[in-house]
């Protein structure tokens, strides 16, 4: 779980060419890394431009005929989020601080959750808000509630050495579920190693919670794909957590060509895909940046999610899921696989799936008459075997035995922090621009990992806008060829 930092220039709307400054999100969250894209007048309608490839891509504007999510409450569960941001402004509800006595009087940044919120809920701005990030489900409310620190806070350092951090995203998914969210998004997460028990018995009794309450929750699968060292021989990644408990509709994130992401971690988890290869995203204040990871890509699905929910209020998660799934394009000929899941979501055709889905639910037998069961006898009895009781606090243990020098604190942070985002160049233009900056400072290391390391810059592919041409650099776009309108 390493830092990955890189710059870029990012190319203004009279076509020059400005240096951008490496501002880089280095949240414990699966994350989009983030870098600014360049102040100018026309900036927004540089980032909607920018956009215009996966909204094609997802179908969004057929879908908005549809719905456009009011009525729906989407929590974010992550790093918290500027309610002032003018792309989501009016549509968040600030809610509790998890991490309240950590952050103490400090402001946090809120760079992580703001990037989010855009993508499920932006709204734009300016006339006929056209300019700006608009979000999958425009019309939605966000509930944006703190659980997760970034290194951009002046707590950073608190938070990855306390305990106290440890139950905070539960204690969020719980007050999710009991205050009216509709779907819970969880672009963060840990990953599971060998020898390390990384799942938190309070996070799937919570999740468990809020999906009998019959809440929607979507979480990122990780951003370890390409990490040496962490993927085996069969070329799986690290579970990762919440992602991987029972219920949870864990998504993957693809490339302009629809297969998996490099970064995008590949195993048995992975339930779908969206897009999480160069996207724009609103950030604190008046800053825009493009966002590479599968924070990104679940956020999308929570968006879509939100549209099912508001066509369908009363419709079960597991049916929610269900519509998800049907809807997904390019999957693997065997029908699912452990790279994308069963393929990449289409808003669309997610609704119509989930119109058929409704249908059938109300016009389904309600089963066996009441007092009848399925088989001729009483079932026998059921044995529950229970995982040795040393197995979940094993890390735990080892952390308050050495609580009390350095070693202690390094294993307090490898338990408790959540994945750092991946910082990407901003393009040349609206498609991929050309060869990454210098990498940047190495971050702390993971369980299992090393103290420190960093990535240097490796260009990757941009969801360009379909009916923007222009230089596209070394790789493919989103509906377009690589030059001409």
């Amino acid at each position: 779980m390493l830092t990955r930092a890189r710059t870029r220039r990012a190319e203004t709307a009279r076509g020059r060419r400005t240096p951008t400054t490496a501002r880089a999100l280095l949240a414990v969250a699966l994350a989009g890394a983030c870098v600014p894209l360049v102040p100018s007048p026309a900036r927004a309608d540089i980032v909607r431009d920018r956009q215009r490839g996966v909204l094609d891509e997802l179908s969004m504007d057929a879908a908005w005929k549809i719905t456009k999510g009011r009525n729906v409450t989407v929590a974010l569960v992550d790093s918290g989020v500027d309610p002032k941001q003018k792309d989501i402004a009016g549509s968040v509800t600030v809610g509790p601080n998890m991490l309240a006595e950590i952050d103490g009087n400090t402001k946090p940044a809120h760079l992580h959750g703001t990037n989010m919120a855009s993508l499920i809920a932006g709204h734009g701005h300016g006339p006929g808000g056209r300019d700006g990030i608009i979000g999958m489900a425009p019309e939605a409310r966000v509930l944006a509630i703190r659980v997760i620190g970034e290194k951009e806070d002046p707590s950073y350092a608190r938070y990855r050495s306390s305990r106290e951090a440890e139950d905070a995203v539960a204690k969020g998914i719980r007050y999710a579920a009991d205050h009216g969210a509709d779907v819970i998004n969880l672009s963060l997460g840990k990953i599971s190693l060998p020898g390390r028990d990384t799942e938190i018995p309070a996070e799937r009794d919570a999740i468990g919670y809020a999906i009998g309450k019959g809440v929607v929750v979507v979480s990122a699968v990780g951003n370890n794909g390409d990490e040496p060292g962490l993927v085996d021989g069969d070329g799986f990644s690290p579970y990762s957590y919440p992602a991987s408990y029972p219920g949870v509709i864990a998504v993957a994130a693809t490339q302009p060509s629809h297969d998996r992401a490099p970064f995008s971690n590949r195993n048995l988890s992975v339930v779908l895909s969206a897009p999480g290869a160069g996207l724009p995203v609103a950030g604190p204040g008046s800053d825009y940046y493009v966002s590479d990871g599968t924070s990104d890509a679940s956020a999308l699905v929570s968006g879509i999610a939100a549209l099912i929910r508001a066509r369908h209020p009363k419709m079960a998660p597991a049916l929610v899921s269900q519509a998800l799934i049907e809807s997904t394009r390019y999957g693997p000929k065997s029908g699912y696989g452990p790279d994308v899941g069963f393929g990449e979501v289409n808003a669309q055709r997610a609704l119509t799936a989930a119109d058929t889905l409704a249908k059938g639910a109300s016009t389904a037998s309600a089963g066996k008459p009441g007092g009848k069961r399925f088989a001729d006898r009483d079932p026998g009895d059921v044995t529950i075997i229970h995982r040795p009781a040393w197995v979940t606090p094993a890390v735990i243990a080892v952390v308050v035995i050495g609580v009390g020098g350095v070693i202690g604190a390094f294993l307090v942070a490898a338990a408790f922090q959540r994945r750092h985002p991946r910082i990407l160049p901003v393009g040349a233009a609206p498609g991929l621009g050309g060869p990454g900056g210098p990498g940047g400072p190495g971050g702390p290391g993971g369980p299992g990992g090393s103290p420190g390391g960093g990535f240097g810059p490796r260009p990757g592919p941009s969801y360009a806008p379909s009916r923007y041409g222009g230089a596209q650099g070394g790789g493919p776009a989103y509906g377009s060829p690589a030059s001409g309108p």
